[in-house]
């Protein structure tokens, strides 16, 4: 049986080198990782809860068939982030004819923090927007710039990160945050959410 603290005190690299050697180990990979990825594929995605956990499944059990495979030279983080997001994009084309629902997140309501970058509109647009239309927003974005809002903005990952998750050159990467800062504030006025 693994040690839960053993677990928490060991990084994600010596993990992967235990989980090659004892299967037992990869519960802690599960564990650390399962409910950020979770919220991140409802995030990029209009799944429901459900289909977001079989999604994640889906990642595990990817992320395990291909172990062997991990560059220890590369962040684990980034490189589960990246199944994760492939994942949930060929399951979201799979899905897109059925459809789709939009769930509330109170966390999303700090992107507007983020993304208005001052306090007066942040506080504005907060009281003008449930999460619920904050996410249709997200949504009604081009899918490019949704994942690096996502990504940069809810899941706090740098733009190294989100290169080697969207496989971008970090230019571009920070090239599409800027638009899609743009694209959002723009879409915000366009549904006549004064700012």
């Amino acid at each position: 049986m693994i040690n839960i603290e053993e677990c928490e005190k060991t990084d994600d690299g010596d993990l992967v080198k235990l989980s090659l050697k004892n299967q037992d180990y990869f519960y802690c990979l599960i564990s650390r990782y399962q409910k950020k990825l979770l919220r991140y594929i409802q995030r990029i995605s209009s799944f429901s809860k459900e289909d977001a956990e079989d999604v994640l499944q889906e990642v595990f059990i990817s992320v395990y068939k291909n172990l062997n495979e991990f560059d220890n030279d590369l962040k684990f983080s980034s490189w589960i982030y990246r199944i994760a997001h492939n994942k949930t994009v060929s399951q979201w084309r799979k899905l897109s004819a059925r459809p789709k629902t939009v769930s509330g997140d109170d966390e999303d309501n700090n992107l507007f923090e983020f993304i208005a970058g001052d306090d007066d509109i942040a506080k504005k647009l907060e009281k003008k927007c449930s999460s619920k239309r904050i996410r249709k927003i997200i949504f009604s974005l081009e899918e490019k710039y949704r994942d690096v809002l996502v990504l940069k903005f809810l899941e706090d990952k740098d733009y190294r990160e989100i290169s080697d998750i969207l496989k971008k050159p970090m230019g571009t990467v920070a090239t599409l945050i800027s638009r899609a800062k743009k694209r959002f504030i723009e879409e915000t006025k366009r549904q006549n959410i004064d700012i």
